[in-house]
């Protein structure tokens, strides 16, 4: 079952974090560990084929591949990007931009 617009959501996600805090995070954001390594542009979840595909990855300088990290209450590894570009030097606030982004779902996290 596909779910469209998972990033539309307006408030930011509670995670559980080290300790007895709760550290709030970016539902629009790629983390590993508590440091985003990229910014989200459209994402649909598909949960039968344990897919996220992402149309856009940007601020993405610092997302190491293939690693595991986390977007919203899911863990994942990409697995597929079709194009890769670094912006121009005049939009650097794009930084590396990765298109048609295929992520396999490995887990969720725990709350």
């Amino acid at each position: 079952m596909k779910e469209p617009g998972e990033t539309a959501q307006a408030s930011n996600i509670p995670i559980e974090g080290k300790g007895s805090s709760t550290v709030r995070r970016e539902p629009n954001a790629v983390y590993q560990g508590e440091r985003v390594v990229a910014r989200v542009l459209n994402a649909e979840v598909d949960l039968e084929a344990k897919e996220i595909h992402f149309q856009e990855l940007y601020e993405s300088d610092y997302l190491m591949l293939p690693e595991e990290c986390e977007y919203q209450r899911y863990k994942i590894m990409v697995q597929r990007v079709a194009y890769a570009t670094k912006a121009q030097a005049s939009a650097t606030q794009r930084g590396r931009v990765l298109k048609g982004v295929v992520a396999d779902i490995l887990g969720y996290q725990e709350q």
